[in-house]
């Protein structure tokens, strides 16, 4: 702490003087080691934004909350830290309410602090009141609301216990006007004692013991590597502890990173728009070890009588309440993933899975990820292999939501953890662009592109003013195929082609749009142009939106159709 005070000159905190509520809010901040607050004010904040005038913090201010709440997810997916935002009351609050959901789904720590108005109000129906923690009760690791100034100090310390330790997610923190304005003498407190909150960490030896007994037994195991694993920060130990037993990885959506794309060991993603080998894998395995991975629809198909069918599960997890939640299970460790791999690798020997591993080595070669090549055509495919191959795989990216995204999973082999950001359990549109900004703030020296499709970013593209106002580089490759791709391929396939409200031929002229914010516009509609714009665009040293006119009715392969089960994959028109 005393680093980063020297670092950005941050003048020694005084406990014990007498600060207002907003102050005393801020300072908490400060001695959580936050340095970026993502935010917009309004009536009910004017008291902490008039501390943070002047203040050391670094404060974007986003153009609509919804964009500050994503972008603190993006600073924290990219980070591993908790990521802050701050809006007023009543429709401020509830602007982050997606993005709060977003963040509670894919376990992504972040402190909300909202605004309300003052406590004589609260239940007149004031003026832009909401019952902000009652809202978002389900959507929140936990909700506090700050009825008394000399309690901020402690729910802001727990806020930040909460949201990063076990199983990462968002916590709201609800200020009333008249606490923002009360005055009292500065505590913080030294640790965080919570009743009934114990975040476990280390599994027991019986535990691991088990598990690597369980593993020891298997002829064709499979790892199933889930976000956990990026969580956790348990990366190395993964690597090690797959390279030992020699056992396939198969990576998750949101665990995608977590192990080598480009690795001789990895089977890519599985599931409805997975890889025909991790697929296979699954269903012919006879042991799949689940580490920090949910088990969920779009890996089960929701069928999970029939997921895996030959195989022992076995479950790592530090939530306990999803062992054994979606599938039944063999083998359970409740625990973290980093110090359940990091004690059993001593204790694990290598599996005779040779046959196994020539087996899928067999499939990999023979059902690649692949589509069909037309002429002049700007396939998305290639859009996507196009931003793999220039950036060799060490770009940060992220995406919105539809086919863009499964392209992206697909086509670029991510070969690090958090350099792949996404919104995975809620699939929410809007969320890549502001995701990439501060994903880019968080990592300023590296390449972040944002993969976005024509629909999503329309939903969100307002935050291109904080790119030209801060110069901030990401690189927007918008897959345009002038519809809402993945609605379109569902009516194309389920709703013998009645395509219903899927039409996006009137968006704006991206490249003018761009230009009108001060931001670098350039199109591509052919292979050869996307390459010329591409290159352009990388080299330039701030923000650029591409337009990559893409084919309008390319389907997203393999598939796997809602209601089947793994076997049942539709590879393709070829």
């Amino acid at each position: 702490m005393a680093e980063l005070q020297k670092k950005n000159g941050i003048p020694p905190i005084q406990f014990g003087e007498e600060v207002t509520g907003a102050e005393t809010l801020l300072r908490c901040l400060i001695l959580e080691e936050v340095e970026y607050i993502f935010g917009y004010p309004g009536g009910a904040v004017l008291p902490i934004y008039d501390s943070l005038y002047g203040s050391y913090f670094k404060h974007i201010l986003t153009r609509h909350e919804q964009g500050a709440i994503h972008a603190a997810d993006g600073y924290a997916r990219a980070t591993g830290k908790p990521g802050v935002c701050i809006a007023t009351s009543g429709p401020g609050a509830t602007n982050l309410v997606t993005g709060i959901a977003t963040a509670q789904m894919d376990s992504v720590p972040l402190v909300c602090i909202t605004g309300n108005v003052a406590q004589s109000l609260i239940g007149t129906d004031a003026f832009q009141e909401a019952n902000i923690t009652g809202i978002t009760i389900p959507i929140t690791k936990h909700s506090y609301f700050v009825r008394d100034i000399r309690d901020l100090p402690r729910i802001v310390k727990e806020a930040f216990h909460i949201a990063t330790t076990g199983r990462p997610g968002p916590v709201l923190i609800d200020i009333p006007k008249d606490v923002a304005n009360e005055k009292a003498p500065f505590t913080y407190p030294d640790k965080v004692e919570i009743r009934g909150y114990r975040a476990s960490l280390v599994p027991s030896d019986k535990e691991v013991q088990e598990f690597v007994k369980a593993v020891s037994e298997a002829k064709r195991p499979v790892i199933l590597a889930g976000g956990g694993i990026i969580a956790a920060q348990a990366e190395k130990e993964l690597r090690d502890f797959a390279e030992k037993t020699r056992i396939p990885v198969i990576n998750t959506f949101m665990g995608l990173g977590g192990f080598p794309g480009t690795h001789e060991l990895s089977l890519a993603m599985p599931g409805m728009h997975g890889n025909y080998t991790a697929n296979q894998a699954l269903l012919n395995a006879d042991c799949v070890i689940g580490l920090g991975a949910r088990f969920d629809d779009r890996i089960t198909m929701g069928r999970t009588k029939e997921f895996a069918p030959k195989a022992r599960i076995v479950h790592v997890d530090i939530d306990p309440a999803e062992l054994g939640k979606n599938v039944d299970t063999a083998v359970t460790v409740a625990g973290d993933v980093k110090s359940t791999l990091a004690k059993a690798i001593p204790l694990a020997k290598a599996c005779e899975s040779e046959a196994w591993i020539s087996q899928l080595k067999e499939w990999k070669e023979q059902y690649p990820y692949k589509y069909k090549k037309d002429g002049d055509v700007l396939k998305p495919q290639a859009v996507i292999e196009l931003l793999y191959n220039s950036t060799d795989g060490e770009a940060i990216v992220t995406t919105d939501v539809g086919q863009h995204q499964m392209w992206t999973a697909q086509y670029y082999k991510f070969k690090h953890p958090r350099s792949f950001i996404s919104s995975g359990g809620l699939g929410t549109m809007g969320f890549g662009f502001p995701a990439a900004i501060g994903a880019q703030i968080a990592h300023p020296d590296r390449t972040v592109i944002s993969v976005v499709g024509d629909g999503g970013f329309q939903m969100t593209n307002q935050e291109l003013a904080i790119v030209s106002q801060y110069n901030i580089p990401v690189k927007v490759a918008i897959v345009n195929n002038q519809c809402l791709g993945m609605v379109r391929q569902w009516q194309e396939l389920f709703y013998d082609n009645r395509y219903s409200q899927i039409d996006l031929t009137c968006s704006p002229d991206f490249v003018k749009l761009a230009e009108a914010y001060g931001v670098k516009g350039l199109r591509a509609h052919t292979p050869e142009e996307a390459e010329a714009v591409w290159a352009e665009a990388l080299a330039h040293d701030g923000p650029v939106v591409v337009d990559f006119r893409v084919a309008q009715e390319e389907n997203v392969y393999p598939m796997v159709a809602s209601g089947n089960t793994l076997d049942q994959m539709e590879l393709g028109d070829d």
